[in-house]
């Protein structure tokens, strides 16, 4: 007989192990399934009452507390999923009873909801949960001073299991489950056969435990709720209107402008770079105003007096992203203008002044704004510029913007400089 049970059990680990290729139709918009954990534990102890069937004379407390259960689940998604359990009671006389000692073991494959995720509780709360399980299994009655065999049968199980979240990989439980079994022939205490018919006894476990999640995400099946599945796309559209900002003026958004700190009023192409056909550092439009205003184009000491001024009055710059010390792509183009300005003046140095916005410690700041000033040197450094000639300052915090303005913020993370 016990290779029945033990039979069935292979079975019921066979059909979970293969539900995980199981996918669930729905017109409902998808939540991505890497992005939660669907593998729990579940461990639980408490108490039992058989309800029916026991033989005359025979009683147990009004509950017993001989009660546990181990359970294993799978949710396909945050609504849905399954689990493989085992339980274990024991039965023993109580007040104004017969003696009898017999123990009840039991497998089962239970369908679970999560009636929490189902009915939207995300919108007010994600600390508690509500589980309903049920399903088919099968079970053995066994007894020490009754009959001196194994009964087996099949049950069909129901239950409801509250959740608090007491962390994201922990939660505590309480769960109230009925089983009812098919073809029992001895009642649970062991001492006499079912008089009963098909279905016989009927057992009701209170129990309280832990459900111990597994996997490498953050969130587990059953938290995710509907607010969670448009969270990527709230974080696309973000993405979006920050990209369509226009931080430098010059008509192109910052999503398309590989130049996002043009000069002021100079004319841009269409991915936003300054016009320099002639590729000497100055953009045409500015470099056509300094021939009209200081003569010819061989009045370099003019040209190269007011480009000096440009740089000097913070005109050129390099952008960095939050709490990173790599110079954006698009704002290389101001490192390459110094670099350009170096070149033709080969008697200049400068300095390389690093800032970082105010979140943060000041003297986190400092380190970071010295980061970027020395990453901006390297560059330079890279790109044919004596080491001597370039000095590194670290200015870290600078205060002149709102600081709870993403948008500002992203404006003082820069390094300028500073021609002599």
């Amino acid at each position: 007989m016990k290779k029945k049970l033990t039979s069935l059990t292979f079975l019921v680990l066979s059909f979970v192990a293969s539900a995980q290729n199981v996918t669930t139709p729905s017109n409902e918009p998808s939540i991505d399934e890497s992005a939660y954990n669907k593998w729990s534990i579940e461990l639980n102890g408490g108490l039992n009452k058989p309800a029916r069937t026991m033989t005359a004379g025979y009683y147990t407390q009004v509950f017993n507390s001989l009660h546990a259960d181990l359970g294993v689940r799978y949710m396909f998604n945050p609504k849905f999923g399954l689990k493989l359990d085992f339980g274990y009671d024991k039965f023993y006389e109580g007040d104004n009873s017969l003696k009898f000692d017999s123990k009840y073991l039991r497998t089962s494959l239970q369908g679970v909801v999560n009636l929490s995720r189902a009915l939207n509780f995300e919108t007010w709360t994600n600390t508690i949960g509500i589980l309903v399980h049920g399903g088919f299994g099968a079970s053995q009655i066994t007894s020490k001073t009754g009959f001196d065999d194994e009964d087996y049968m099949v049950n069909g199980i129901l239950g409801l299991t509250g959740q608090v979240k007491l962390s994201n990989r922990v939660v505590l439980t309480g769960d109230l489950t009925g089983i009812v079994n098919a073809q029992q022939n001895w009642n649970f205490d062991g001492m006499e056969k079912v008089q009963t018919g098909a279905f016989d006894g009927v057992l009701i476990n209170a129990s309280v435990g832990l459900t111990v999640y597994l996997g490498k995400n953050q969130k587990h099946a059953d938290w995710v709720g509907e607010v969670d599945k448009y969270d990527k796309l709230e974080r696309r559209v973000e993405l979006i209107e920050s990209s369509l900002l226009d931080t430098d003026k010059d008509g192109v958004a910052d999503l398309y402008d590989l130049e996002p700190n043009s000069i002021a009023g100079v004319a841009v192409n269409t991915k936003g770079q300054s016009i320099d056909n002639n590729q000497n550092g100055v953009p045409d439009e500015l470099e056509s105003y300094l021939e009209k205003t200081y003569g010819q184009k061989s009045d370099k000491i003019a040209t190269n007096s007011t480009v000096e001024q440009l740089i000097n009055d913070g005109y050129v710059n390099v952008y960095f992203e939050f709490n990173s010390s790599k110079p954006t792509n698009a704002s290389l183009s101001g490192i390459d203008f110094l670099v350009k300005y170096l070149k033709n003046n080969p008697d200049k140095t400068a300095d390389v002044v690093g800032y970082a916005d105010e979140i943060g410690s000041s003297s986190y700041n400092i380190e970071l704004s010295r980061k970027r000033a020395e990453a901006v040197k390297q560059v330079a450094i890279n790109a044919g510029i004596d080491a001597s000639r370039l000095n590194v300052i670290a200015n870290g915090e600078d205060t002149s913007v709102n600081k709870n303005s993403k948008e500002a913020r992203q404006i003082v993370r820069r390094v300028s400089f500073q021609v002599k």
